[in-house]
């Protein structure tokens, strides 16, 4: 499975690492594919270090403007030349999509997938990675929308909240399979 990881970029605390080395070692493991933004930075690359280290193919995608920070020596590697293509072609390249700890550029890439499978334009898979708490003021301004009829669909069918790896990573074996 080829699975895209939304999250940041900057260096966090043990708090996020740990989970997001978790969640990497097991992509890595299962023989995976992780599909990311190529830093070699901060969390991204947390974890990319723990698919790599436990197996799995790295598939990055940057931007022309942060070339100078992608990581040397994955699978395959895109420059792509702004913000837009590269979310196009990391969901292009992905079977499944997670979101991770991130700012605004990782909150506009989830709300991208979001409006895909909104408008029924992707069946891809979405789990939103909720370590420590993170999105939980997100996921409750979802139930709102979902509650006050601003979700054509059931939020339950636009993403999945996971406060674990373990459970994020069975959930998308469950729904794409082990291939």
């Amino acid at each position: 499975m080829k699975i895209c990881v939304f999250l940041s970029a900057a260096d966090l605390s043990a708090t996020y690492t740990r989970p997001a080395r978790e969640f990497a070692e097991l992509i890595g493991k299962a023989g995976h594919t992780l599909v990311w933004g190529g830093s070699n930075t901060g969390l991204m690359r947390v974890v990319a270090d723990g698919v790599h280290g436990s197996g799995g193919r790295l598939m990055g995608v940057s931007v022309r403007f942060l070339a100078d920070k992608v990581r040397p020596g994955v699978d395959d590697m895109v420059i792509a030349e702004n913000l837009g293509e590269r979310k196009r072609l990391l969901l292009e390249k992905a079977d499944a999509v997670v979101i991770m700890v991130g700012g605004t550029g990782t909150l506009d890439e989830a709300t991208e997938i979001l409006e895909l499978k909104k408008h029924g334009q992707t069946a891809m898979p979405l789990v939103l990675l909720n370590t420590a708490g993170f999105y939980d003021g997100l996921k409750e301004q979802f139930r709102r929308m979902e509650d006050e009829g601003f979700l054509p669909r059931p939020l339950s069918e636009l993403v999945f909240f996971a406060e674990e790896p373990a459970k994020a990573m069975a959930y998308l074996e469950e729904t794409v399979g082990e291939g």
